[in-house]
């Protein structure tokens, strides 16, 4: 028995025979419990020890030899494959709810399962193709088949293969660098096609236009998931790339290039959704704010940074899976997610419209709420190292805070509505409910996070010692 198999062959034999499940409410519940499974198992199972079941004893391999190349799962990655495949249940859970089941509960498994093959590959270098792989998977689930695919899935499918280049080519030059310490115009290059690789794939500013455009074209609840997933997948991945190379841990130039980085994103991010008028387009920027404040978290020193940066992890999965099902209910209610169309809403489906505003307010760091721990660390040592950083991180939580305020104004604006009428389906009720407390849960005792998450740090074998 080994570790690749059981988090990532068998899940993803089990997603492909999911595609043989028709009943929807089925499917939703299976896929939910495998995640959940995968997640506990990942958590609490010790890899490279016996232990006894009964009368046998087992022993769990961490790696897998496959065609000459190797899957690696190293005993303290165990919690961040119990955070990956636990907020993937959220998203099977609540996929009944956002009807959006057939599709999401098997390509999401198979996407999760590359994802996680993405982190254990080795040569490392070939994470760019699992990688690959699961964008294309993503197509489907934010494509109709009655429609051609709108200008975001275009833009996202360009964008995303693009990067898969630049980060093959950046590893053949960085391994040059690495024999040859001194070649300083072979390090500026690899650097820089590092850099665009990565920005292609995490949407750095100017390249995020896809997501907004996604969330205006697709189903919400589907590209929730991919904003999710992806983006968290990506920056572990950077992170470990950064802590392979010791020119680029030791490099002033990347912590000044991931600071601006995430600075504008951050600041882009919040000051665009303060201006918005379309409810999805507030949820994208929101997702790229939460991008920037991840980036910013890498540019601290990683002794700090890093813990921060797997404390915003549950924190952005929680408030996206919220956001992205009260979208989803109330994209189906209106004729468009515009402000005028969905004035008032808040007393037609109150639990969508407090799902979202309550998710909205968590990304924006509201004291109580998910976001609010990480944000307040995050500030607090960006502070330290460059007040003026912390003052524009603080114009970015701002156009957050505004954004989030206004959506709260305009769902409330019921001049037309004089009562009170529940909307949602007991399931949607339920799957908000839960998801609201525990935003709050996590606001208020963000030590049941970091009791699971404080260990991570250790899988780096530099950033994180």
């Amino acid at each position: 028995m080994n570790a690749p198999t059981i988090w990532i062959i068998a899940p993803a034999a089990i997603a492909i025979l999911l595609t043989l499940i028709s009943n929807k409410r089925v499917l939703s519940f299976i896929g939910g419990i495998v995640a959940v499974l995968l997640a506990l198992t990942a958590q609490f199972t010790p890899m490279e020890e016996a232990f006894r079941l009964g009368t046998f004893s087992i022993r769990i391999e961490s790696s897998l030899n496959i065609l000459g190349r190797q899957l690696l799962i190293k005993p303290e990655e165990g919690p961040l494959l119990a955070l990956i495949y636990g907020a993937t249940a959220l998203w099977f859970f609540g996929a009944e709810a956002s009807k959006s089941t057939l599709r999401l509960v098997p390509l999401g498994l198979l996407i999760t399962t590359l994802m996680v093959a993405s982190l254990a590959v080795e040569p490392f270098l070939y994470a760019a193709l699992f990688i690959e792989m699961a964008v294309l998977l993503s197509i489907p689930l934010v494509t109709s088949i009655y429609k051609p695919p709108g200008k975001g899935i275009i833009r996202f499918l360009i964008y995303q293969t693009l990067a898969m280049p630049f980060i093959l080519l950046s590893g053949w030059l960085l391994a040059g660098v690495e024999a040859s310490p001194g070649n300083l115009t072979l390090a500026g290059q690899s650097a820089a096609i590092l850099g665009l690789g990565f920005a292609f794939l995490l949407a750095i500013f100017p390249l995020y236009s896809w997501i907004p455009m996604l969330l205006e074209e697709s189903p919400p609840f589907a590209v929730g998931f991919l904003l999710w997933i992806i983006p968290t997948i990506t920056l572990v991945f950077g992170a470990g790339f950064i802590d392979r190379y010791s020119w680029l841990r030791s490099s002033p130039e990347l912590t000044i290039a991931l600071q601006y980085s995430g600075l504008l994103m951050l600041v882009t991010g919040g000051l665009w959704a303060a201006f918005q008028n379309h409810i999805g387009r507030i949820m994208a920027y929101g997702s790229i704010a939460e991008t920037g404040f991840a980036l910013l978290a890498l540019s601290l020193d990683p002794r700090l940074g890093i813990p921060i940066l797997f404390l915003l992890f549950p924190a952005r999965a929680l408030g996206l899976a919220v956001w992205s099902l009260s979208l989803t209910i109330l994209k189906e209610r209106s004729k468009s997610m515009r402000f005028s169309d969905v004035r008032g809403m808040l007393r037609t489906a109150p639990f969508a419209g407090a799902g979202m505003i309550l998710a909205s307010l968590s990304t924006s760091g509201l004291p109580l709420l998910a976001g609010f721990p990480a944000r307040l660390a995050l500030w607090d040592g960006l502070a330290r190292v460059s007040p003026v950083a912390a003052l524009w991180m603080g114009v970015g939580l701002i156009g957050l805070f505004t954004a989030s305020f206004r959506m709260l104004a305009v769902l409330s604006m019921a001049e037309e509505y004089t009562g009170w009428e529940v909307g949602e389906n007991w399931l949607q009720g339920i799957m908000l409910g839960l998801g609201v407390t525990g935003l709050f849960i996590l606001g208020l005792f963000p030590q049941t996070v970091q009791y699971f998450l404080v260990n991570l740090p250790s899988m780096f074998e530099h950033l994180g010692r």
